[in-house]
């Protein structure tokens, strides 16, 4: 959601009226709006709404409407039907979407082929869509995956995977690797996710907020962004991204305090320090390619 503050406080009016017209055909626009804080204005609703389809890709990952589909609890891509764009008829999950793993080895250990399809072919095939003339329901779809994926592949751990003797098929980008003594219940990844906002290196889950908590949540963690690198926002390549995102792994996840195998790995205040300003950097950079890629590219 804060990617989504940032793009939308950058879309050209016109582009603000199309998405704001495609969202509410999301299925779930009825719940949006009534989770927006009351007295908002049209203008705060519509940013509100933009901000909240961010999340719906994760939103009916709990929907028993929506059903995993494909290998390894839904996580693997399997069969042409695993990159199909159809619309709101669509009610798979594609988990899958949400992450490229491109793998990295420290040990030699050799590396698997990339799945496809994944957050990289999808976001290039969303985009073909928006500046098509497919259907205002495909291009709706496809709107609420783009403002989740563009996010997703800016944070480096839904770039990368680490095979090793241990785990020949990757850690599911960090998922696997855990920070915390049994009972353990952070992962990596999950550390990673959660920097942006996050005020120490370990936080213990909380009770899900309510949707006009997390909007206040996120537009203060958004607020508090570095502006971003005007000569790096300006690159408009999802290839480009997501090799970004690995070059990060490589250079700022997979290092001490995390060594081989599993953990339980203990974060440390100058890893904390590093990995937050990286996290703050790769967004703030997402919102301002979602926005550039909205302007030129919707239709």
């Amino acid at each position: 959601m804060a990617v989504a503050y940032l793009a939308y406080q950058r879309l050209r009016p016109e582009t603000r009226a199309r998405v704001n017209a495609l969202l509410k055909l999301n299925p779930y626009y009825g719940k949006w709006r009534a989770a927006i804080p009351q007295g908002a204005t049209g203008a705060d609703t519509d940013r509100m709404i933009f901000m909240i389809a961010a999340t719906w890709p994760d939103q009916i990952r709990i929907d028993p409407q929506y059903v995993d589909d494909s290998l390894k609890g839904g996580n693997f891509p399997d069969g042409p039907d695993s990159s199909r764009n159809i619309g709101y008829a669509d009610h798979f999950r594609h988990k899958y979407w949400h992450f490229i793993d491109l793998f990295y080895s420290q040990d030699g250990t050799p590396l698997p082929p990339v799945p496809t399809p994944n957050a990289e072919t999808q976001i290039k095939a969303f985009r073909a869509a928006l500046d098509s003339d497919a259907s205002d329901d495909v291009k709706a779809y496809d709107l609420a995956w783009l403002e989740h994926l563009v996010g997703d592949i800016h944070q480096p751990l839904h770039a990368i995977a680490r095979v090793s003797a241990a785990m020949p098929e990757g850690d599911a980008g960090g998922s696997l690797l855990l920070l915390c003594a049994a009972p353990c219940r952070d992962s990596l990844h999950l550390f990673w996710d959660r920097l942006v906002g996050s005020q120490s290196a370990i936080e213990a889950p909380t009770v899900q907020e309510d949707l006009a908590t997390e909007l206040q949540s996120a537009t203060h963690a958004a607020l508090a962004l570095p502006a971003a690198d005007a000569a790096l926002a300006a690159q408009m390549s999802e290839a480009a991204w997501v090799r970004e995102s690995f070059d990060a792994g490589k250079r700022y996840v997979y290092v001490g305090p995390i060594g081989p195998g599993a953990g339980p790995f203990t974060i440390m205040p100058a890893y904390f320090a590093t990995a937050k300003r990286v996290a703050q950097e790769r967004v703030a950079l997402a919102g301002v390619r979602l926005a550039n890629l909205l302007n030129h590219e919707l239709k």
